[in-house]
């Protein structure tokens, strides 16, 4: 096992944003600490190794990330309707940055931060710590916040994340990681032929604008069936609900490659989680000259189902001060 840590530039406010690199078992995660964003992940397989995540080669690449690349996002993921909720009898409103919708927090979200971070080692893995304070009105949410986001790799070719935050008001949280995998190697074409599996017998349905009916739909004979291992084929921006009890480490979701021999399977505590095919990607440049078009990476964002805040037959995503939020993920690979 082994950390490195390098300068990964200077921001416009004068301080160093910071690269880490783990290395544990056969995988090689890097990262930085600004957006607490995955940069690169090597993956081995049977021709070879390849970096499986999409993003950029350096620092201004994730300063203006308008697509999330491996970012960490809050204070709350995905869309809130109105950009607004209630919350014990009072009425906030966010940033509309989606339509009249909120996406991802706003404009200045964690994505958009930088910050304090440290390596550890612990349990047969090597750990990065990120650590984020979020002031009472910051983006519009209550309520004075401290983000506390473990990434790591163990020896035995796991990605551990942990996600965990203390409030003094009643608050909503919804923490996440955003990174686009293409198990083939990022720049390598589309990954409408890898195939997916999610532990889903529900999906939530959306309206026009992406933001929950409020009904969960069965997805047995649609399109949303991956309860069979299938080509994904098409688009998907939808959020599914996982199978099991929240709270509790559980399969979600597995994707194979077959060009590459990759497979990844991916346990969230979370109530659902976000399968994301790529759709708004355009021919963006990233790293080492490639250009990442429609459906060139998926995601899988292990969260609450969007719009909890005003959806109250969702599990709750509300922290306060008696009440921390913790949630865990875990990604294996295996090729």
């Amino acid at each position: 096992m082994e950390i490195k840590k390098e300068n990964f530039g200077i921001c416009s406010n004068g301080k160093k944003a910071k690269l880490y690199t783990l290395s544990a078992g056969d995988l090689k995660l890097s990262l930085t600490n600004i957006g607490a964003s995955w940069t690169s992940l090597i993956v081995p397989s049977r021709s070879g190794k390849n970096d499986v995540l999409l993003g950029f080669s350096g620092l201004d690449g994730y300063l203006a990330n308008e697509s999330y690349f491996g970012v960490t996002v809050g204070r709350f993921a995905n869309r809130i309707k109105n950009a607004t909720f209630n919350l014990n009898g009072k009425t906030y409103k966010l940033d509309a940055n989606d339509g009249n919708n909120n996406l991802h927090s706003g404009f200045k979200g964690f994505d958009k931060r930088r910050w304090k971070s440290e390596a550890y080692e612990e349990n047969e893995g090597v750990y990065i710590r990120f650590e984020l304070e979020s002031p009472d009105g910051d983006c519009g949410f209550p309520g004075n916040l401290k983000a506390v986001v473990s990434y790591g790799l163990t020896k035995s070719n796991e990605l551990i994340c942990d996600y965990r935050a203390r409030t003094d008001q009643s608050c909503p949280v919804n923490l996440t990681n955003h990174s686009y995998f293409n198990l083939s190697g990022e720049g390598r074409g589309d990954i409408l032929s890898h195939e997916a599996v999610l532990y889903s017998s529900y999906y939530v349905e959306v309206d026009e604008t992406n933001i929950p009916t409020g009904r969960l739909v069965s997805v047995a004979n649609t399109e949303f069936d991956f309860t069979q291992r299938r080509k994904i084929a098409q688009d998907y921006d939808h959020c599914f609900a996982v199978d099991g009890a929240p709270g509790q480490l559980r399969p979600c979701a597995e994707v194979y490659d077959s060009s590459s021999g990759r497979s990844m399977k991916v346990f969230t505590s979370q109530p659902g989680i976000q399968f994301y095919t790529g759709n708004f990607l355009s021919g963006i440049a990233g790293k080492e000259g490639s250009r990442y078009a429609k459906n060139s990476g998926f995601c899988l964002e292990t969260q609450h189902f969007p719009d909890t805040p005003n959806q109250s037959h969702f599990p709750s995503c509300i922290a306060d001060p008696e009440n921390e939020y913790h949630e865990r993920a875990v990604f294996s690979f295996d090729w």
